[in-house]
């Protein structure tokens, strides 16, 4: 899953980054969660990767589908050391995956346009797959002789499967559909090649019409039993002969899913309700505590709700006997495990684990180092909510707690609600289908924390700006800034002693205001002729965008008789569209996201491209984001072929690549302590990357050497250039060649001549500058006599 790219510097290698957190699922149903029987290990998917979750140590574990497509459906073997997955897409696979390795043991290629549902046989010998409606397909599978036994083709849309306790039939449900499919055990062991399934519709009568949106078959003493729900509400049971001949009603306007053991039957219905019923009789037992209402405060874990509040839908729910563990997933995306031991009296259900996430495209995350504790950070998101998270195990307060605050921007709490995930058989809805299926809802599009980490900015799909106040999280002001939507805002720096915030659109305006002035408006900025994709602060007075017209500006403010006005100093011209761009720390070069796939990196100071290096390892798609990390020395880059790339920032190699998003990446940060990577994408989920200690010790390293205390105070009354440390392209480490030092970075020379004040103005040896010199300009690096155009400061 992290590939080391070529060995770059000391000893790179493969491991770099790891998954270690996911934040957010894509199940869409029944299909797509699972329990092993054994451990009560819970699976459902999260984009291209499979979480494996321990409820009660909040533990999570990954398989990477190495397709790179959607996962769609998952099972257990009944022993619980595989899993299967199926997948959408081209020429989709089903999968057989080691659980404790978690690597793929067998493959399966019989599908064209996606796998439905997929099912172990309880003896673990087969594996049966549905593909979607067009794909018409039905394969029973012995997965370890890699061979399909028995297939025939269905044209109804399936979606659930269920085997037979004996493993001698399995029943397929979905759209006015319930069937009987009968394996000839005597034919299917001996014969190598494949034989036609048998099948047998169930035998509906007044019921012919419905939607069957799941199927069971009965375990222990009711084995010869089919039990299934109806979209409509009712829990009916097939006989031995395939006759439906008893239902009952759920009392509920839409039922979505079932699991069914020896004992009992969980049916899990809209608005959070699920019920449970005897499996002998259809004896109704009873109904189960409801999650957190839609809206709720879940920060506060007082769920008062008002009597017409809202719920969301159950869409999935697997009991585990061993634990009595029953796992509920809401189409808000989120997921609770109940304790349910006592069902004489469910109000002492107790919830062992909780988590919410978002329910859709996630747009813009960002880590802020002041007032917020340590390892956490905000998202925003198409479900109109922003949301504080925090990675930091040591810090958090309840694990229980399902997602640390939320804050609903509106009242409109239909939009919290995920509709979609119910049908997943759309065309492979990747990239900027995806995102365009997603262009008719509100949502948060981007946001932004001001440096003294009192106010959290943020900008919607309509244009308006709202400001937080985020120790209260109350929003403090709201206002229509532009005619589209918000695609970025940034504060300007600190140490600039300007309270500045500039807000672009895809109107392609840009607003300056006065964040010190209850943001009153500065300038408005239109050189711009497309979206605007970036605008940064560097330095004490410059500002860059970048946008879709494929024009770099580079603006200088200046205090005038009406105040501060920012003119442009630089125009630059390139023949792709420009994405994304970040401001490195010494503030004196920009590197810009391109549609060509190139990193681009431009002097602030100039306006003039310094070095243009590949941003993907892949051959097609654009880049989307670019983010540096606090110390400078990498840059991460997300392609929409959903790769995520980290790059040495200095000579462009490859230091790993990661993936296991399903749609494209659409925000990447460094946490502040240079321990982490977060991704967010359209998928929903948040994916929290693990570091390696090589490359944390490295960035601290170089934060260190960018703040270095005995420069601190030279830096006072020195030139303005002389402030951050230098380093060149082309070199990655300090090495001695030919009994000559070569210098690392200027910052070890002005340590040394700190020692000696009276040599202040003499930066550097004249020896060292020599070298230098005739080092880069024998690697092609330098094409000016003057040095200090070869060098980053």
């Amino acid at each position: 899953h992290a590939n080391g790219g070529a060995a770059v510097g000391a000893g790179v290698s493969q491991g770099l980054v790891t998954l270690e957190k996911v934040l957010g699922i894509t199940a869409p149903g029944n299909r797509a969660l699972a329990c092993d029987p054994r451990t009560g290990l819970l699976a459902y998917p999260a984009g291209c990767v499979v979480v494996l979750l321990n409820p009660r140590k909040n533990k999570q574990h990954h398989i990477f589908n190495s397709s790179r497509k959607a996962i769609t459906t998952l099972a257990f073997s009944p022993d619980g050391k595989y899993v299967v997955t199926g997948e959408s897409g081209h020429m989709p696979a089903v999968r057989v995956w080691e659980v404790s390795e978690r690597l793929q043991v067998a493959e399966l290629q019989e599908h064209k346009y996606g796998v439905a549902c997929v099912a172990f046989s309880p003896n673990g010998k087969y594996i049966v797959s549905v593909g979607y409606q067009h794909d018409m397909m039905v394969n029973v599978w012995n997965w370890k002789k890699n061979v399909v036994v028995a297939a025939n083709k269905v044209s109804s849309k399936v979606t659930a499967v269920s085997f037979s306790d004996d493993s001698s039939y399995f029943v397929t449900a979905g759209n006015r559909h319930v069937k009987f499919w009968y394996l000839d055990h005597g034919k299917t062991s001996k014969v190598n090649a494949t034989v036609p399934l048998l099948g047998r519709s169930g035998l509906l009568g007044e019921l012919r019409n419905n939607f069957f949106s799941d199927v069971a078959c009965g375990r222990g003493r009711q084995a010869s039993s089919t039990f299934c729900i109806t979209s409509s509400g009712l829990l009916c049971e097939f006989n031995d002969r395939r006759l439906l001949d008893k239902w009952v009603e759920l009392r509920t306007s839409q039922a979505t899913c079932l699991s069914v053991t020896d004992e009992l039957i969980f049916c899990g219905c809209s608005d959070g309700t699920v019920r449970a019923f005897s499996p002998v009789n259809l004896h109704f037992l009873c109904t189960l505590p409801r999650p957190h209402c839609l809206g709720a405060d879940v920060a506060s874990m007082l769920f008062s709700c008002r009597p017409e509040a809202r719920y969301p839908d159950t869409v999935a729910v697997t009991y585990d006997p061993a634990n009595r563990w029953l796992s509920c997933v809401y189409n808000d995306h989120s997921v609770y495990v109940w304790d349910v031991r006592d069902l004489r009296d469910p109000r002492r259900a107790g919830k062992l684990y909780s988590a919410l996430y978002h329910s859709s495209c996630v747009w813009s995350l960002e880590v802020s180092a002041v007032h917020l504790p340590p390892g956490s950070f905000l998202s925003c998101s198409s479900d109109n909510t922003i949301r504080l998270w925090n990675i930091d195990g040591h810090n958090v307060v309840n694990r229980n707690i399902l997602s640390h605050k939320v804050i609903y921007v509106d009242d409109n709490i239909t939009s919290l609600l995920d509709t979609e995930s119910a049908n997943t058989e759309k065309a492979g809805s990747s990239g900027s289908e995806g995102q365009q299926a997603d262009q008719s809802r509100a949502g948060i599009r981007t946001l932004r924390v001001s440096p003294d980490g009192q106010h959290l900015a943020s900008g919607d799909r309509m244009g308006v700006l709202r400001i937080h106040e985020l120790d209260s999280m109350e929003e403090i002001m709201n206002v229509q800034a532009h005619d589209s939507e918000i695609l970025c805002l940034e504060f300007s720096k600190p140490d600039t002693g300007l309270q500045l915030l500039a807000t672009a659109s895809r109107d392609r305006l840009i607003h300056v205001l006065d964040a010190g002035r209850d943001y009153s408006l500065v300038q408005t900025l239109d050189e711009h002729s497309s979206s605007i994709t970036a605008v940064r602060f560097a330095g004490q007075s410059l500002m860059i965008s970048c946008g879709a017209d494929k024009s770099v500006y580079f603006r200088t403010a200046q205090q005038t008789e009406e105040g501060l006005v920012f003119t442009r100093t630089h125009h630059v011209v390139r023949k792709t569209t420009l994405y994304d761009m970040d401001v490195e720390p010494t503030r004196k070069y920009a590197a810009v996201g391109c549609q060509d796939r190139s990193i681009r990196i431009f002097n602030i100071s100039n306006g003039k491209q310094k070095k243009l290096y590949k941003g993907s390892q892949g051959e097609d798609g654009t880049l989307i984001k670019v983010q540096i990390d606090p110390s400078g020395l990498y840059i991460a880059a997300s392609c929409s072929d959903k790769n995520i790339s980290i790059f040495d920032f200095y000579s462009g190699e490859c230091v790993a690549t990661m993936f296991g998003h399903s749609e494209i990446v659409t925000g990447v940060r460094f946490s502040s302590d240079c321990r982490h990577l977060i991704t967010v994408s359209g998928d929903s989920c948040i994916f929290v990357w693990r570091l390696s200690p090589e490359l944390t010790i490295r960035m601290r390293q170089r934060l260190a050497d960018l703040q270095p205390p005995s420069s601190a105070q030279n830096s006072q009354n020195a030139p303005q250039q002389k402030v951050a440390p230098r380093r060149r392209w082309s070199r990655r480490t300090g090495s001695t060649e030919d009994g000559v030092l070569m210098v690392k970075s200027m910052l070890d020379l002005r340590l040394l001549d700190s020692f000696c004040p009276d040599r202040q103005e003499e930066a550097e040896p004249e020896e060292v500058r020599i070298l230098t010199e005739q080092k880069l300009c024998a690697q092609g690096e330098c094409n000016q006599p003057d040095l200090l155009s070869c060098q980053l400061r």
